[in-house]
């Protein structure tokens, strides 16, 4: 009942949305985003095929592997937050995203492969490895089969393996009825819940809204941001189909070398935590961080966040990281966690 009452919701709304002429907005705000899009990025023609990426700032290269429902917009994005400047930033659109096709095999490790020839055909030989949400897979795979090319791995609320398969959106009717919207690239309803059903969006983003509604203007600004930049869904439904496909099988974590850090939060929604636990324990020289709270977007704690990697990435500087040949993992002091 919930459900059909928020696609009613939904559907009254975009009705409304015609009448008040609000549909002209939604055409208007969709294909300047569409225009940016196509503008600010770049096509490599690769051995693996075509690859969109994004590329922006200057420093040591830091290859950034969006999230479900992300592109290399998304990106660029999470770099900024996470990053910050001192970084030349190359952020693909994964397999399905934007204007990056499915090949045949879009296995995890395939797009590993995918971001290797990126890599070689921009003349990138070592690269710290980013990946954030769904992007951790990929991330994890290429630190693990290019050891010589990744200077430091960071995984922000990984998507990634653990015994139990516990990661992902809870089934509940309001997130089927929005990844229904993302399957059948439904642009203009997905719009029309950004306005009326921000809480449901919220939720499905892995965040009690609860929580939101406490949180300041500039995070209140960040989710917003992120909610808006999924669209178009229609350019990024067939990446959201690929990344959904299957379960996750545990990679080769052992076989990863580089210093490595994992970043979850305890309260995060689609329950990421145990995979970061699972990853770290078995990656050598991990380092786990858990926050208390913040959600799968780690509400309130964007600067220490930023301050935890830059930290985590000045310690182990390229070719110079330690290598102590013991894992870390350890969570965060009570008194950051409560904030």
């Amino acid at each position: 009942m919930q459900t059909r009452n928020w696609i009613g919701l939904a559907t009254a709304a975009g009705a409304a949305a015609v009448a008040s002429g609000a549909y002209l907005r939604y055409r208007r705000e969709l294909n300047e985003k569409a225009q940016k899009l196509e503008a600010n990025s770049f096509i490599a023609n690769t051995k693996c095929g075509r690859i969109e990426y994004g590329r922006e700032g200057k420093g040591r290269a830091a290859l950034v592997i969006h999230g479900a429902g992300g592109g290399y917009d998304q990106g660029l994005y999470l770099a900024r937050e996470m990053l910050g400047e001192g970084f030349d930033v190359i952020a693909p659109s994964r397999f399905g995203y934007l204007r990056t096709p499915v090949p045949a095999d879009a296995s995890h490790a395939a797009q590993a492969h995918a971001h290797a020839a990126l890599l070689d055909k921009l003349a990138v030989q070592k690269t710290i490895v980013m990946g954030v949400s769904a992007g951790a897979p990929s991330a994890i795979e290429f630190a693990s089969r290019y050891p010589d090319r990744t200077t430091a791995l960071v995984l922000v609320v990984p998507r990634t393996y653990d015994p139990d398969n516990q990661a992902g959106a809870q089934p509940t009717p309001q997130n089927k009825t929005v990844i229904r919207l993302f399957e059948n690239s439904a642009d203009f309803p997905y719009w029309a819940a950004t306005k009326v059903g921000r809480k449901t969006l919220v939720r499905f983003f892995g965040v009690d809204p609860a929580l939101e509604a406490k949180a300041g203007p500039e995070d209140r600004e960040k989710i917003k941001t992120l909610l808006a930049e999924m669209l178009p869904l229609s350019a990024r439904a067939e990446g959201i189909i690929a990344d959904t496909a299957g379960e996750l099988a545990k990679p080769d974590l052992e076989g990863i070398r580089c210093p490595t850090l994992v970043i979850s939060a305890e309260d995060d929604l689609y329950h990421t935590l145990p995979g970061a636990r699972f990853a770290a324990e078995h990656i050598p020289d991990a380092t786990l961080k858990v926050f208390k709270t913040g959600g799968h977007l780690l509400i309130s704690h964007s600067n220490e966040l930023r301050g935890m990697i830059a930290d985590f990435l000045s310690q182990h500087d390229g070719d110079n990281a330690p290598r102590s040949g013991k894992k870390i993992s350890v969570g965060l002091p009570a008194t950051a966690a409560a904030h």
